[in-house]
């Protein structure tokens, strides 16, 4: 790891943002300084891919996961960064250092950025790379942990796989921000969108899980492969808990007896209603307890951590 650099003493902005650190352009800054140009294809026409890896009492989680995922989205996107794997790596630990925080929101994007002369062909783009640290924040607030969150089926279509891959994280969110506000006006926490064939797909930022007779399942269409959803799947491997993939109904979800969300921004995140009717008891389910307690303490596995240097 490198000296890391000093941020630079500028005005602050009066506006209120998060602490924390941002990569951009060669530089370390405060995040209030992180600017992005208008003429920017990522902010123009949402043409980006980017990941999100969280630290957790000093140590990144699953950090080699979340650079496979981002690299791999990079090249089905024809896009390129002038840094290397480690490069990135080291990048995203001195905005962790830099910011002080021992629990810390990462994320690191690509964008197809601009072309001297704003050109439509994307060929002509030079790619941008950015990352920022900012406090951990979850899907799921205290109450909702401790209560399970209320999820209200949407009919909205999640956009299809042969549109934009599910696979490549991307920022083509209208899709979800709209079942969102369908979810609110219904008096739910947040939404679950549909496929294609009208099955459960995922929601804004996390993949849906059932469990019924003790058996674990998840959607396999129109869902984005997460990290923590991974983890899930190798936590029932170790639980001896049957987990699959495949179709699940709304019907299915209605009548689980524990339904559970994941997401690296929040974990595993438990569910007591769907569309206000109570799932199971109405309570935490044993097994997705068992499941989370499990999730938290996988952050202390060697294989797992990598640690951050403050010095």
């Amino acid at each position: 790891m490198s000296t890391l650099p000093k941020l630079s003493d500028r005005h602050v902005d009066a506006r209120n943002y998060p602490p924390g650190v941002s990569f951009m352009d060669g530089q370390y800054l405060p995040i209030h300084e992180a600017k992005l140009s208008v003429l920017d294809y990522g902010f123009l026409h949402s043409d980006a891919t980017y990941d999100v890896v969280h630290v957790w009492k000093g140590a990144f989680f699953r950090l080699d996961d979340h650079l496979d995922r981002f690299f791999r989205g990079m090249g089905e996107l024809h896009m390129s960064i002038p840094y290397d794997r480690a490069q990135v790596a080291e990048i995203l630990h001195n905005c962790v250092a830099l910011s002080g925080l021992e629990n810390a929101y990462v994320e690191f994007i690509c964008t197809r950025g601009t072309s001297p002369d704003f050109s439509r062909d994307p060929r002509d783009a030079e790619n941008r790379f950015i990352a920022f640290a900012i406090p951990f924040g979850s899907v799921a607030n205290k109450q909702q942990l401790e209560k399970g969150l209320h999820l209200a089926v949407t009919d909205i279509l999640r956009i299809p796989a042969l549109s934009v891959d599910p696979t490549v994280k991307n920022y083509h969110w209208l899709d979800m921000i709209k079942a969102l506000y369908v979810a609110y006006d219904l008096g739910a926490d947040t939404a679950i969108l549909v496929d294609g064939s009208g099955d459960i797909s995922e929601g804004p930022g996390f993949n849906v899980f059932v469990i019924k007779d003790g058996a674990v399942s998840t959607p396999g269409a129109s869902v984005l492969l997460g990290v923590t959803r991974q983890t899930v799947f190798e936590i029932c491997k170790e639980m001896r808990l049957e987990c699959q993939v495949r179709a699940i109904s709304r019907s299915d979800l209605l009548n689980a007896d524990e339904v559970f969300i994941t997401s690296t921004a929040g974990g595993v995140m438990p569910v007591s209603k769907v569309d206000g009717r109570s799932i199971g008891s109405g309570a935490i389910g044993t097994q997705s307890k068992r499941i989370m307690d499990r999730y938290w303490q996988l952050h202390d596995a060697p294989r797992h951590r990598t640690p951050v240097s403050y010095a």
